[in-house]
C-alpha cells in the first residue's frame, strides 16, 4: 500500500487503546462506535466466534498516532446484524456460491443508523477512508470473501461509496424528531383528535392502576438496575421465542454498569406503594440531543404500561431535557401510532465474485422499490394533523410528534 500510514489488523478492540479510539470520535459519532460499546460486546462473549463475529478492526497509524480506525467483522452467519439478508443467502446457495464468510462494517447486535469509518479530524478524511476500503477489499479478495458489506451507513459518510462500486441497499427504520415542541402537550398537539384521546388514556392508564413511572440516568442508578435489565430483557425475549433476539448476555449489562453508565438512561416502572420489585424498565443511550431506544422487558403485565414506559414518560423527559431526535430501533410498526415516522436506513455492498454481484445487480432495483412503496405506505398511517406538504416518504409533516419506540424484544 502506497501509504504513509502503517495498516494493522486487530482481531479484538481490546487490543487498541481506548483513548486514543475515543479521540477519534466526534460530536456526531453515534455512541455505539465507542470503544466501551465494542469492548462489551466482544469482552462479554455477546459479539465471539461461537456467534458467528471475528472482529478484523482496521487501523492506520502515523508512528504511535491512531490516524484512523474502521470496525469491521468477519461473519459466518446473518444472526443480530438486522439486514435480514438470508433470502440473498439462499439465492446464492442455489447458484452454488457460498454466501459467507462475508466481512461487514456494522456494531454487532446494534440496529442503529450512523456506521462510518473513525478518522481524526484534523486529517484528510476523505483519503484515510479511500485507504481503509482499499484495505478491507483487499482483505475480502485475500481470504476469498464474497463480498464487503457496511450497515446502516452514516449517510453523509456513504456519500462517496457508490462511486467506488458499492450498490445500496434500502431498509425501513423509525425516527421522531422534535419540530420545536415546549412540552409534552405540543406533542400531543400535533396528532389527531382520536390519536390525541388515545394517548392521553394510554399514558393515564397505569397511573390508575397504581403505578408510578420515572427516569433514571444510568450514573443514578442503584446497584443491581443494569443485572434487573438483563432479566428483564430476557424474560421479553422467552415470550418471542423463536423470533428473538437474544443476542447479548448479561456480562453485556455488566460491563455497561462498570464503563459505560454515563450513557445510559432507565425508564422504570413501580407500584406506588413501594412494595416489590420494579414491575417493568427500558433502557436508552443518550448521546448530546440525541436518544437511542434499546431494550424492554415487564414483570407483569399492565394495562397500558408498555406505552407509558416506552414512549410517553421518556419522550414528555426527553423534551425537557432537549432532547431532538429519537431513534427507537427495529421493531412494529405500532410505532407509527405513535407519532414515529418511517425513515429509509442504507447499506452497502461491493461483491468480489462475479456471480454474487451479477445476482444482487439484477434484484437490488426491485428489493429497493418494495422498500420505499412499503415506506410510503407505513407514513399514510401516520395519525397526525394534516398539514399541506405532507408526505409518505417522510417529507414535512406539519408540526409531527413522536415517541421513544416500542415492540419486543427492542424498546
Amino acid at each position: 500500500m502506497n501509504s504513509p500510514y502503517a495498516l494493522r489488523i486487530s482481531r479484538s478492540i481490546q487490543d487498541l487503546p481506548r483513548a486514543a479510539w475515543n479521540a477519534l470520535l466526534i460530536e456526531e459519532t453515534v455512541p455505539f462506535l465507542d470503544w466501551d460499546w465494542l469492548a462489551a460486546l466482544e469482552s462479554s462473549g455477546s459479539a465471539s466466534a461461537e456467534a458467528g463475529w471475528f472482529p478484523q478492526h482496521l487501523t492506520l497509524w502515523a508512528g504511535e498516532r491512531l490516524a484512523a480506525a474502521a470496525p469491521l467483522y468477519l461473519r459466518t452467519n446473518s444472526w443480530g446484524d438486522y439486514v435480514y439478508d438470508h433470502f440473498w443467502a439462499e439465492a446464492a446457495a442455489a447458484l452454488k456460491r457460498p454466501w459467507y464468510p462475508k466481512l461487514v462494517g456494522t456494531v454487532p447486535a446494534t440496529p442503529a443508523g450512523g456506521y462510518r469509518f473513525l478518522c481524526a479530524p484534523d486529517l484528510d478524511g476523505g483519503a484515510l477512508n479511500r485507504i481503509l476500503l482499499d484495505a478491507a477489499e483487499d482483505l475480502c479478495r485475500k481470504y476469498r470473501v464474497g463480498g464487503l458489506h457496511l450497515l446502516f451507513a452514516d449517510p453523509d459518510w456513504a456519500a462517496a461509496l457508490p462511486g467506488l462500486g458499492y450498490s445500496a441497499w434500502e431498509h425501513t427504520g423509525y425516527l421522531w424528531e422534535n419540530p420545536g415542541c415546549r412540552d409534552f402537550e405540543d406533542y400531543l398537539a400535533g396528532f389527531s383528535k382520536n390519536q390525541r384521546k388515545n394517548i392521553r388514556r394510554e399514558y393515564r392508564c397505569p397511573g390508575e392502576a397504581g403505578v408510578g413511572i420515572r427516569v433514571i440516568p444510568g450514573e443514578a442508578a442503584e446497584a443491581g438496575q443494569f443485572e434487573r435489565m438483563f432479566e428483564l430483557f430476557t424474560l421479553t425475549n422467552d415470550k418471542f421465542y423463536p423470533w428473538d433476539a437474544r443476542f447479548v448476555n448479561e456480562a453485556f449489562f455488566q460491563y455497561l454498569e462498570r464503563h459505560f453508565r454515563r450513557a445510559v438512561v432507565f425508564v422504570e416502572a413501580r407500584r406506588r406503594d413501594g412494595a416489590g420489585e420494579p414491575l417493568a424498565m427500558a433502557f436508552f443511550i443518550r448521546k448530546g440531543g440525541r436518544l437511542w431506544g434499546r431494550y424492554w422487558g415487564a414483570y407483569e403485565e399492565v394495562r397500558d404500561l408498555h406505552f407509558a414506559v416506552c414512549y410517553y414518560a421518556p419522550l414528555d423527559w426527553a423534551i425537557r431535557e432537549g432532547i431532538r431526535r429519537f431513534d427507537p430501533g427495529p421493531g412494529s410498526p405500532h410505532k407509527i401510532r405513535r407519532g414515529f415516522r418511517g425513515v429509509s436506513l442504507w447499506s452497502y455492498h461491493k461483491f468480489f465474485d462475479p456471480l454474487l454481484e451479477r445476482l444482487f445487480q439484477d434484484n437490488i432495483g426491485r428489493v429497493n422499490q418494495y422498500e420505499a412503496d412499503a415506506l410510503v405506505s407505513l407514513n399514510e398511517r401516520l395519525p397526525l394533523k394534516r398539514e399541506p406538504g405532507l408526505r409518505g416518504d417522510g417529507g414535512a409533516l406539519g408540526p409531527p410528534a413522536g415517541v421513544l419506540g416500542g415492540g419486543a424484544p427492542y424498546c
